[in-house]
């Protein structure tokens, strides 16, 4: 039987984790297709690499599935996926188990296809421009799905939601799906159903490396504004009753005590549980309160968290013109331990937001967290792409934005001090060739010889 091949064989995890590295996942999701029907895909309309497939381009891949005469579709659904899932969950990190099943079923079909770059706007496309029938994933209770043979069967398998809080429950929710499409594949494949499979996601996931596998540039942007640019999550807003007076935005949030990471992105931008009430506003201070309440996530000591991000609004006279600086964060955990951090290089004009590439309490970071009592000292914080404003919010939208980095940065200083000694090199050189000179007189071999007097 023909098997179609999309780079899945063998190289299947190679092909996941390189194809689109240095590409950022933060607008797109992979889509995996695997179908017990023979050579449904053409190789010749293969995407170029790099390519984002859109609404319509991404029927156009599937017409194959659905153009089948029993029209038997699976779509197995996560909340949220990305290619560097693979990445750090795959095979590549010693890990045969997280996505055990689907890279099976990829590799033993009739037929199989990946897309590693999918807009994950034409996942909500293709889910709402075809009839589908839904079925919760319950860990605690087999599936089973009944397959009608006199009509078509479009049965959509929504997936447990991951857990992003700490990388163990990451893996394990990853896995406990994977576990979920192989039963539910298998019993299908027992019971003789001809169907095809999708598996994919609603959105894309940001993904949470470690400090030793993550390279982090901190290039030059000055007064860059990256409010333009689209954003994969709308900003955390807080009002003052009528108006939006604080927008706070971040790729990803990261905090680490004692050993333990807690990721705090998908509570804060994507599923919104974080609690902002406690946040205040005025004309000269701002408060941004962000309160979570990890008691789902048995694992972690700590239970009730509140991150403070302090802001004040002052006049300088220098410049004739108001500036608002970051003067503090504090964080309160269990409301009993306040960890206290000092602030440097957040400021931007009143009318500004402030953005910085990295935040945080490394020395690599653009803005740093400096500890203000011993409490902090067992901190650890982590913002990338940080932006935030907490005056003059106009539209619900950030305003110009002022960068973290410096106009001279290391690398513009080390140009500079490199291309100065190569100057005074040049410049030292063409000074000597100036200075030699040629004899005045010479001797005449046909003459009285030249007599050099010598002198002690």
């Amino acid at each position: 039987m023909a098997r179609d091949r999309w780079c899945l064989q063998p190289l299947l995890w190679f092909t996941l984790t390189n194809l689109f590295q240095g590409t950022s996942a933060v607008e797109h999701v992979p889509v995996l297709a695997w179908s017990t029907f023979g050579s449904l895909w053409n190789l010749e309309k293969k995407p170029h690499e790099g390519h984002i497939v859109k609404d319509e381009e991404l029927l156009t891949f599937l017409k194959p599935i659905f153009n089948q005469g029993s029209q038997n579709v699976v779509l197995f659904l996560q909340n949220e996926l990305s290619v560097e899932d693979f990445t750090q969950y795959g095979p590549e990190n010693g890990d045969d188990e997280t996505f055990g099943n689907v890279q099976q079923f990829l590799e033993t079909s009739n037929s199989s296809l990946v897309l590693p770059a999918v807009d994950w706007r034409a996942i909500k496309y293709l889910k709402e421009n075809l009839t589908w029938t839904e079925i919760h994933n319950d860990l605690d209770h087999e599936i089973e799905l009944e397959m009608d043979p006199s009509k078509p069967n479009l049965i959509v398998v929504k997936l447990a939601p991951v857990d992003r809080m700490i990388n163990v429950k990451m893996a394990q929710s990853l896995s406990n799906n994977d576990k979920a499409i192989g039963e539910i594949t298998n019993t299908l494949i027992r019971k003789g159903v001809q169907f095809s499979a999708i598996y994919t996601a609603l959105r894309p996931s940001v993904v949470i490396r470690g400090s030793d596998d993550r390279l982090i540039h901190t290039g030059r942007r000055l007064m860059a504004s990256d409010s333009t640019r689209p954003m994969p999550y709308p900003p955390v807003n807080v009002t003052n009753g009528t108006d939006t007076c604080i927008l706070f935005h971040a790729a990803s949030l990261q905090l680490k005590v004692n050993g333990t990471l807690i990721d705090l992105t998908n509570e804060t931008f994507i599923s919104r549980l974080v609690d902002t009430d406690s946040s205040t506003c005025s004309t000269a201070n701002v408060t941004l309160s962000l309160k979570y309440s990890l008691q789902q996530s048995p694992s972690l000591s700590v239970k009730n968290l509140e991150i403070r991000f302090v802001m004040r609004n002052r006049f300088y006279r220098v410049s004739a013109r108001y500036w608002f600086t970051l003067d503090f964060v504090e964080i309160l955990q269990d409301e009993v331990n306040v960890a206290v951090f000092n602030v440097s290089s957040v400021t931007a004009p009143h009318q500004y937001s402030f953005h910085c590439q990295l935040i945080g309490t490394s020395g690599l970071s653009g803005a740093l967290f400096i500890p203000a009592n011993d409490a902090a000292g067992a901190w650890t914080i982590t913002i990338s792409e940080f932006q935030i404003q907490g005056f003059n919010v106009e539209a619900n939208r950030f305003a110009y934005a002022s960068d973290c980095s410096s106009f001279f940065t290391r690398a513009i200083w080390m140009a500079l001090v490199t291309s100065l000694i190569l100057l005074y090199i040049l410049t030292f050189g063409i000074h000597m060739i100036m200075q030699l000179t040629t004899n005045d007189r010479f001797d005449d071999p046909k003459g009285q010889a030249l007599i050099v007097p010598q002198t002690d």
